[in-house]
């Protein structure tokens, strides 16, 4: 598969490094060294991933990932040299597919890509979901509430079609980002930060519910 990823980080030596690399994994890498001019890229070419410091002159990671969220709905990585668990939950509300932290090896950045890529696929069979007012299109990762399509984030939809698919029964927190397909590790933190979100876009009476302790239930009304 030939993939296409912007890489927007002030650090030349970094692109020099991965861009070789990938290139021998089919994908070609395109260097942006700052938020205004990886947005200017984005808006004149077209990408299957975007690779994205937060730590950058002018402005920094988050603030461009707001940016790109306005207008773009393709699959962003995070890429930071800081732990603060802070950053990663403002990412994540903001539209982050993943992170990773520096230093990363390129072997584990591909594997990272494809991954958050396989996510934004179309499945191959036509499911259709349809919970207490809520029909997701699964192929076409299409989601109504009650006739009226939303806009999900690829993870927030995923995290939604997991719900559904057990609907009726407590999905744990620790297991709920492996059954959306997400195998690292997240916090508990990083979970709820997701579940909010979804809450909000899908309405105020939104069906899912919270089981203190344990993780969620999607509420099953009708099918």
């Amino acid at each position: 598969m030939s993939l296409r990823v912007l890489l927007i980080d002030d650090d030349r030596r970094l692109y020099e490094v991965l861009s070789e690399y990938l290139d021998d994994h089919g994908v070609s890498l395109v260097h942006a060294p700052d938020g205004p001019r990886g947005l200017e890229q984005l808006s004149r070419d077209v990408f299957d991933a975007v690779l994205l410091d937060i730590m950058m002159p002018g402005p920094d990671g988050l603030e461009v990932l707001r940016q790109i969220r306005m207008n773009e709905k393709l699959p962003v990585i995070m890429l930071t040299a800081r732990g603060d668990e802070s950053d990663r939950v403002v990412g994540l509300e903001l539209g982050a597919d993943d992170y990773i932290h520096k230093p990363f090896s390129a072997r584990e950045l591909v594997a990272r890509l494809r991954a958050v890529l396989r996510r934004a696929q179309p499945e191959a069979a036509g499911e259709q979901l349809r919970v207490s007012g809520i029909e997701v299109d699964v192929p076409a990762r299409r989601v109504r509430v009650r006739g009226e399509q939303i806009e999900l984030t690829g993870l927030e939809l995923d995290i939604l079609v997991a719900l559904m698919r057990r609907a009726g029964r407590v999905v744990p927190r620790s297991s709920l980002l492996d059954a959306a397909g997400r195998a690292e590790v997240v916090s508990d933190r990083a979970v709820d930060v997701h579940i909010s979100h979804l809450r909000k876009k899908l309405g105020g009476d939104a069906p899912i519910r919270t089981v203190r302790g344990v993780g969620y239930v999607f509420s099953r009304e009708d099918t």
